[in-house]
């Protein structure tokens, strides 16, 4: 059963890539009214006694006898030699067929057409050319058991258990095609360990050689600050000389040629100078190297500090993210099956399964383990961007696919086909996200209106929250958000479903009592637009990740505390927003954040841990989605190089 499914899943493929859509119709409607889903023989004899034979369509009698011959692997020898066997009985059945209808020019044609390749076979076809020119060939000693009744019943019996017995189940037709592809994946899988290494190599090699390159920079200009400081220092010895040396002639002079008002003028405008030299050359004094002015500080300090570790990147401690170690995984697969950049990616609720999209309007729903049966492997094609994937909470039979046509899809996974297919008001018309309520059959959208002149996150217009259920597949209610509200776009249920959270391009937080259908409360989280919003995992918290980075963990309990914050900006870069909203995803135990990068390679965050994190294994382009299996320590990167990698932590 399995197989057989597998081969109606790749028929379908070829049919909707080759474009045969009313092939795929008729093809869809047979498979409705199929009973048995099996195979089925008669269907194949009918086929080959009852249409290329009576009709005379020799061209296809022989093609399909060709395609079984490929169908049969070259190893199963005597399976090889009972199917040429009945090939050569069913084209002499033909040929007594066009004899007995009258039909000798079919004959004629037959050999025309055919007689260079059966001479080839050398089995015993010579004589079966002078048969169109016999008078009664009936009668004749060396055909008539042709003619005869009995013979094209046992033929035909035979094609029937031949067929019967190795299209069983499909058994022979997927066999070596399925083992192929077996050994196909395990090689891409070999080599895409090999790349992942090779990679990572690289990129340590690279930052070796950029730390190098820093040494000698700082060696070089470490070298020129201590010249320069030698040189002032040697100057201020001199200089120190000279006025005690001279100290007794400079004051009698300068109180002979001045007042004693003016003498000291000149001595309180000169000490602030050389006092803060002093103060600098000594390194005695505790002001804040944010406050020294450049013109106090030599070359030679400023290296110093950097050293000591008084300056950060924008405010980050010394180790920055790149300084994470790799990821160390026990399971790798990769998904190569796009073929444009990918968009949004999302286990399913049991994990067993995995939607991605990808920026062509096309949906994959595929496994990353071998074990579990392909049967809901789909292809969906949207024909228009993908905005929003989410599964149904309760099982993985439904997939809701937001798109930016303001349409949102459910797709059965069981049924292979779109059971409904909602819109949402004009005026709004990017379907940002999607959320299904874990407790009761209903869903929430956030949809939004449309900005011209702009292309990023901040090009969507006004907000709204729509209530659907998903028994009558009809809105039930829209939340309150106030007048012309910013878009919404990303939202988060808790555990029991009765509160929902919302962020917005604004950088608010809002949050709602479903039960009400009203907000209960709100705050200003960001200074810039929020990307993703997630609840911690004991509820008492909630995570927002900004546009411009800031990945801040908000108090439930004492609303606008801050109980932990991370900066990742480096990865949030304003390029890769253009084209994706960043995400972030918790894994199952709420210890560890998986954030989207514009680099190729992703942060991995420890929560309120004493580590500071780790980096994953790298993709060829920006990591646009991200997301953690419900149960399991695996989670998915989805790409811009169109693969999907699949990692199980070690």
């Amino acid at each position: 059963m399995e197989n057989m499914q597998y081969a109606e899943e790749l028929v379908r493929e070829f049919l909707v890539f080759r474009g045969f859509t009313n092939t795929l119709q008729a093809f869809e409607k047979e498979l409705s009214t199929d009973i048995g889903k099996g195979f089925q023989v008669d269907k194949i004899l009918n086929l080959i006694f009852s249409v290329y034979i009576t009709n005379f369509q020799a061209e296809k009698l022989v093609g399909l006898l060709s395609f079984f011959k490929q169908c049969v692997s070259s190893s199963e020898t005597v399976l090889t030699a009972t199917l040429a066997k009945l090939e050569i009985s069913i084209l002499r059945y033909y040929i007594v067929h066009a004899l007995q209808s009258g039909r000798k020019d079919k004959v004629v044609e037959f050999f025309g057409t055919n007689g260079n390749d059966l001479l080839l076979r050398g089995q015993d076809w010579t004589s079966w050319f002078a048969i169109p020119y016999l008078k009664n060939p009936s009668l004749d000693p060396q055909f008539r058991i042709y003619f005869t009744k009995e013979w094209f019943e046992a033929l035909r019996l035979s094609v029937r258990n031949f067929f019967s017995e190795i299209f069983n189940g499909t058994h022979i037709l997927l066999t070596a095609k399925k083992n192929t592809v077996k050994h196909l994946k395990k090689d891409i899988k070999q080599l895409n360990m090999k790349l992942s290494q090779l990679q990572a190599l690289l990129e340590e090699k690279e930052a070796q050689l950029s730390r190098l390159k820093n040494n000698s920079e700082t060696i070089k200009y470490a070298n020129i600050g201590q010249t320069k400081n030698s040189t002032l220092a040697s100057g201020v010895n001199e200089e120190s000389l000279l006025l005690s040396t001279n100290s007794s002639e400079a004051c009698a002079t300068t109180a002979t040629h001045m007042g004693s008002a003016e003498m000291g003028q000149t001595w309180a405008s000169s000490r602030p100078a050389l006092s803060r030299f002093a103060t600098n050359m000594s390194g005695n004094d505790s002001i804040s190297p944010s406050k020294l002015e450049f013109e106090d500080v030599g070359a030679g300090d400023i290296i110093q500090m950097f050293n000591d570790g008084l300056y950060t990147e924008n405010g980050r401690d010394a180790q920055g993210e790149e300084d994470f170690p790799e990821v160390k995984v026990d399971f790798l697969e990769t998904f190569l099956g796009h073929t444009s950049p990918i968009s949004c990616c999302r286990f399913s609720s049991s994990g067993n399964n995995i939607a991605s999209a990808s920026v062509d309007g096309t949906v994959r729903i595929w496994t990353y383990d071998s074990s579990t049966p392909a049967s809901r492997n789909a292809t969906i094609y949207c024909g228009t961007e993908i905005m929003s994937l989410e599964w149904e909470c309760k099982s993985d039979r439904l997939l809701l696919i937001g798109t930016a046509d303001g349409g949102i899809k459910a797709w059965n996974v069981d049924a292979k086909r779109v059971v409904c297919d909602l819109n949402t008001t004009d005026a709004f018309p990017s379907v940002l996200d999607l959320k299904c309520s874990p407790v009761e059959p209903i869903f929430v959208s956030a949809a939004a209106s449309r900005r011209y002149g702009s292309s990023n996150i901040y090009s969507w217009g006004f907000a709204s929250l729509t209530v659907w259920n998903m028994k009558t597949w009809k809105a039930m209610t829209v939340l309150p958000l106030g007048e012309d509200p910013p878009a919404i776009t990303s939202l988060c249920f808790n555990h029991n479903g009765k509160i929902l959270a919302a962020s917005a391009v604004d950088g608010m937080i809002h949050m709602f009592d479903m039960s009400a259908g009203l907000q209960i409360t709100g705050w200003p989280a960001h200074d810039s637009a929020i990307s993703s919003i997630l609840f911690g995992p004991d509820e008492t918290s909630i995570f927002s990740l900004g546009s411009d980075g800031k990945i801040i963990e908000w108090s439930l309990q004492n609303q606008g505390q801050v109980l932990w914050t991370r900066n990742c900006s480096r990865f949030c870069d304003p390029e890769s927003s253009k084209s994706c909203r960043h995400e972030m995803a918790l894994d199952v135990n709420g210890r560890r954040l998986l954030v989207t990068s514009g680099s190729v390679r992703a942060p991995i965050y420890q929560v309120r841990g004493h580590a500071s994190g780790m980096r994953t294994l790298p993709h060829g382009a920006a990591i646009t989605t991200v997301d953690w299996h419900p149960t399991l320590p695996m989670f998915l990167t989805g790409s811009a190089d169109h693969s999907v990698q699949v990692m199980s932590l070690s």
